[in-house]
């Protein structure tokens, strides 16, 4: 029912017949009416006006058309005034009438001012709320702001479809995102999105502009990110370069604090459920948001676990207990940040093969130069000598901290915030993490698995279903 709400709302915003012509028209006759009969007694009145002046004797005529005059005109235009408050009730309703689908079924449409946090997680004061308001943009203007659609203007493509460059007529540059008719995914994924994001705010999450909803067409519109993601730079041999250790410090414990936030300080407790390193975008400071809300799970603020049958993410990134029994929590964002950590330090993929005695993985690799000592080697060989290499264990060690196999031994997001920030903090050893043989073949015999395109970029996603 929601979907055909939607639907039948979008045909009427993108048809030319106006919706309110009916209703407008049954106005029209009385309006003409009112204007013809006011013309006409004025006429009237001018010519009983002029033949009185030649007779004064008659004077009495002329107080009897001004009575007749103000009886006949008063109402007149009182009825005229009417009809016109009449209309333009009519047409408030109306807006109101079809944005009231939107609101229900989106929450979107509204002022939201949710709080902020600092980078210490406290809330800020009122008077620094940001006002954040998801607007409905016409189709017609997405397509001339992205030269309709034009492959020129492809930022990336994934399984929601196809994200372009665009701008808008007052200059701004903006993200869209545009379902595709062939995606897997659908109306869900795109109330999730749009109904999560609008109601959350922190600088290290990317900010929606809004949506279209016109005929079939489901349109997402962020703010523009000139630096696109982080895969772009941590697995290019060649951009990689423009990244110091200090760019790589800062992305880690801004990626830290908006998943914080997430968990903890926003008004809702929010599990992304597919954190990874496509995932998270750099703006022109280079600063990181976390974006690709799609498959984001809305927690109470008392439940701390769930289970799911459906199971989305990337392989690599999954935590052992979600991935295999479908268990979801805080801790599953926490591992998946830790295979990040790992991943931003060595600037190598996690699913990659790395010189040991086994095929191990990242998490495996990292984990047995742990044990050996060698941590520091670990470090991408590209990032400048001027690092601290304390900074880079301490990286290394939370980032090994999260992945650990049992969910209950893994820090928390505000603990990890600490960890990052405050060297004083003496950190706990960290336990062995739940990283696999990386054999592809062990991989695919997983029972239950199925592939799906569940990203805006050209990752594979896996999805399979938890055993009953």
């Amino acid at each position: 029912m929601k979907i055909y709400r939607l639907k039948l709302i979008s045909k009427i915003q993108g048809c030319d017949v106006n919706p309110d012509l009916h209703k407008k028209n049954k106005f029209i006759f009385p309006v003409v009416v009112a204007v013809v009969s006011t013309s006409v007694l004025s006429t009237a009145m001018a010519i009983l006006w002029s033949l009185t002046r030649r007779k004064r004797e008659d004077r009495w005529w002329l107080s009897l058309i001004n009575i007749a005059g103000a009886a006949l005109l008063v109402p007149l235009f009182c009825y005229l005034w009417f009809l016109i408050w009449r209309m333009c009730k009519a047409k408030v309703e109306n807006k109101m009438n079809q944005d009231k689908p939107l609101h229900d079924d989106f929450g979107i449409g509204h002022n939201v001012s949710p709080p902020l946090t600092d980078r210490r997680g406290k809330t800020q004061d009122k008077d620094q709320y940001m006002k954040h308001e998801l607007n409905i943009f016409n189709f017609e203007t997405i397509a001339t702001a992205t030269d309709n659609f034009s492959t020129t203007n492809v930022l990336g493509k994934g399984g929601f479809g196809a994200v372009y460059k665009g701008i808008l007529p007052d200059g701004q540059e903006i993200a869209v995102k545009r379902l595709s008719r062939s995606s897997n995914q659908g109306m869900e994924e795109f109330q999730n999105e749009a109904n999560l994001i609008a109601k959350l705010q922190h600088t290290n999450l990317v900010r929606l502009l809004g949506c279209s909803l016109q005929a079939e067409e489901r349109i997402l519109v962020y703010e523009y990110m000139p630096n696109k993601s982080l895969d772009f730079f941590i697995f290019d041999s060649h951009r990689k370069k423009f990244l110091n250790w200090k760019n790589h410090f800062n992305i880690i414990e801004g990626i830290a604090q908006g998943l914080s936030y997430l968990h903890k300080y926003s008004r809702l407790r929010v599990i992304h459920r597919d954190l990874k390193a496509s995932n998270i975008l750099l703006d022109d400071q280079m600063n990181p948001k976390i974006s690709d809300f799609g498959m984001a799970r809305i927690f109470g603020m008392n439940e701390s676990v769930a289970n799911t049958n459906r199971i989305v993410g990337t392989y690599g990134y999954m935590s052992p207990e979600y991935a295999m029994n479908g268990i979801v929590s805080i801790k599953t964002d926490v591992y998946s940040f830790g295979v990040l950590v790992l991943e931003i330090v060595s600037g190598k993929k996690n699913t990659g093969c790395y010189p040991t005695e086994h095929p191990l993985n990242l998490v495996g690799y990292a984990w047995q130069l742990w044990n050996e000592g060698k941590g520091y080697e670990l470090r991408d060989p590209t990032i400048d000598e001027s690092c601290s290499p304390d900074e880079v264990l301490r990286c290394l060690h939370v980032g090994l901290l999260c992945v650990q196999n049992q969910a209950i031994d893994r820090p928390t997001m505000p603990e990890v915030v600490s960890m990052l920030t405050n060297e004083a903090i003496l950190l706990p050893a960290p336990k062995q993490p739940a990283f696999f043989i990386n054999d592809t073949t062990e991989q695919l015999e997983i029972p239950g698995e199925k592939v799906e395109d569940c990203s805006i970029n050209t990752v594979t996603i896996s999805v399979m279903e938890a055993r009953s």
